[in-house]
């Protein structure tokens, strides 16, 4: 653990590091591509798509259904329908669906994943300033911390919308950085995916993989971050606080 003797701060993910939003996600996906009487996906689907932000996501859900479709008609003996509308404005219509019913799934369908919650609080305790820096449009993420009460961790957050390069550009991470007032190397940053491991390696911050998430369905273990935890959890002992210790801190 001798990577983490710098550390002056720690930034997290959050779908699919802090948050399992696979159902609320697809649960707008569905609904935007049914409206648009296109295939629904279906979340084990759906969960190789996250990671790059809204507008990546609608072009890889449109892309598929499309696909599907003309699979489905086909088999049918049929031919695939003409689209007299262009492909970009279909996947302009499918975002707007997709804001539209996420709005109403987001909240309902996220979990916080096992032990985040304590683990957040216990780092937060001991006086690590905490950052928060996801892909998900920024008007979404919030409202989201607030409903799952995590909010109250976190010095500085970054949305999607928040700056012009998403991960896994350095951007974010720099940004956390300099309102932190830290140096990149004394930042540790917290992903279940290939694109958090990409932005830590870019902003040269240190990196710590999870391997449950969203990391398009390869393990993160192949890009190469600097620590690889199994769970959550596993940050309290990098830390130097033992799970035990914690459970006493939380009964105090």
């Amino acid at each position: 653990m001798d990577k983490l003797q710098s550390i002056q701060g720690v930034a997290f993910d959050l779908d699919g590091t802090l948050v399992d939003s696979a159902p609320g996600l697809t649960a707008a996906v569905d609904s935007a591509l049914y409206a648009l009487e296109l295939p629904q996906a279906g979340e084990a689907r759906v969960v190789t798509w996250i990671g790059n932000g809204a507008d990546v996501l609608m072009e890889r859900a449109f892309n598929w259904s499309r696909q599907e479709r003309a699979i489905q008609r086909a088999a049918q003996g049929k031919p695939d329908i003409e689209d007299h509308v262009p492909q970009e404005e279909q996947i302009r219509m499918l975002r707007k669906l997709f804001n539209r019913y996420y709005e109403e799934t987001v909240e309902e369908g996220s979990f916080l994943f096992p032990d985040v919650a304590d683990t957040l609080a216990a780092l937060h305790a001991k006086g690590l300033p905490l950052a928060l820096v996801t892909n998900k449009p920024t008007p979404f993420v919030a409202p989201l911390l607030e409903a799952l009460d995590i909010a109250q961790f976190f010095s500085f957050v970054v949305g999607g919308d928040d700056v012009v390069n998403k991960k896994p550009h350095p951007e974010p991470l720099l940004l956390v950085c300099k309102k932190l007032n830290i140096q990149p190397h004394e930042l540790l940053f917290v992903g279940d995916s290939r694109n958090d491991i990409l932005a830590a390696k870019a902003a040269g911050s240190v990196s710590v993989g999870l391997t449950y998430g969203y990391n398009y369905g390869e393990a993160i273990t192949l890009s190469e971050p600097d620590l690889v935890f199994d769970h959550f959890k596993d940050l309290l002992p990098a830390f130097g606080l033992s799970h035990i210790e914690h459970q006493e801190m939380k009964n105090d």
